[in-house]
């Protein structure tokens, strides 16, 4: 999206997006670049840029909080402070939803950086933000959307109503078009499935409509925000007790857990007993060992001690929980760890900048 900015103000940024007068940024929740490949068949407008645009990544962790603050900030989450979809809350020690448990949390300080719609506003851009209607009063959309008008869309039909809009208005314009539908097929039955395939069909189809109403000098983008993992059953692991010994506090997701730790214990013990027992079905670290291989991108020391002091990153196709009546177990497809199956994410370039 800072490339997109550039674009609309006559600039050429690092990824080569030359100068347009409106830019379009569809995010695809949960389209992961390898699903899409392996699917072009179903998805022919898409596919026409397989060959020629690479994937991109999504940030870490590959969470939906954490990546569209990346993605409409500019910004890692060490950064802007969503470090995951489940976080702690240094002030209070709990740990707090980031998609709807907001609960005294100003979402204008917690989310710590301007986003590009205020920097695009502030510079004579129209911002929009397209989706569905009722993320529109949410804390987290006053988080990662604030300085965009809200265009409540609650379809295909209707997104691609109201972004005919925007291209009908004179002047330049930074346009994010959300659409959840692939996410919701996933989570409920899994990138294999037929819902999936067939929520793919019903995207390249919008996407085709919505490319017929770009203007010459209009340019678009489809992007994601992470990719998916299908986790069987089988792959479902249960936290041993001992495992949990000395947590007080469980964040993150089933796919990256991140462990908050009562004050006397040591996180490199903890970590060695991860390791010897999971370590093969999860990347084991330390907050220190993450902050230092960089999965957060600089971390600021603000967001620091928002980061678990463990974190527990599942390899495969594996999930952990810390309880067996966890409802994450019946999603089948999940996201939030660092396999290129979640992290590798499409970035497609059409209209002005085909």
């Amino acid at each position: 999206m800072p490339n997109c900015l550039s674009a609309v103000q006559g600039a050429t940024g690092r990824m080569g997006l030359a100068p347009a007068e409106k830019a379009v940024v569809v995010v695809v929740d949960g389209l992961g670049h390898q699903p899409l490949g392996a699917h072009a068949g179903h998805a022919r407008t898409l596919a026409r840029r397989l060959p020629v645009d690479p994937a991109i990544g999504a940030g870490f962790p590959t969470t939906t909080v954490a990546a569209l603050a990346t993605l409409t900030t500019g910004a890692s989450a060490g950064r802007h402070g969503l470090v995951g979809y489940r976080v702690y809350d240094p002030a209070h020690d709990r740990v707090v939803n980031q998609l709807s448990g907001w609960e005294g949390l100003d979402p204008a300080a917690w989310q710590r950086m301007p986003t590009l719609f205020e920097r695009a506003t502030a510079v004579g851009v129209r911002a929009v933000a397209i989706a569905h209607p009722r993320y529109r009063d949410s804390e987290f959309t006053r988080a990662v959307l604030r300085g965009a008008e809200f265009a409540g869309a609650t379809g295909a039909a209707a997104r691609q109503q109201a972004l005919g809009r925007v291209l009908a208005t004179p002047g330049p314009a930074l346009v994010y078009y959300y659409v959840p539908d692939l996410d919701v097929a996933g989570h409920a039955q899994g990138v294999a499935s037929d819902e999936w395939v067939t929520a793919l069909e019903d995207l390249d189809a919008e996407l085709a409509a919505v490319l017929g109403l770009l203007g010459p000098r209009d340019g678009l983008v489809v992007t994601a925000d992470h990719g998916m993992v299908d986790v069987p059953e089988h792959a479902q692991r249960i936290v041993a007790d001992a495992l949990l010994d000395g947590v007080r506090h469980v964040a993150g997701e089933p796919r990256c857990l991140q462990l908050q730790l009562d004050a006397d214990v040591d996180p490199d013990a903890l970590a060695d007993r991860w390791r010897a027992a999971e370590g093969g079905r999860a990347w084991i670290a330390t907050r220190a060992e993450a902050v230092a291989a960089g999965w957060f991108g600089d971390v600021d020391a603000e967001v620091l001690p928002r980061i678990g002091e463990v974190l527990v990153a599942a390899r495969g196709a594996h999930a952990f929980y810390a309880s067996a009546d966890d409802h994450g177990r019946g999603m089948v497809g999940q996201h939030g760890s660092l396999s290129a199956a979640e992290t590798a994410v499409p970035l497609l370039r059409f209209g002005a900048w085909s």
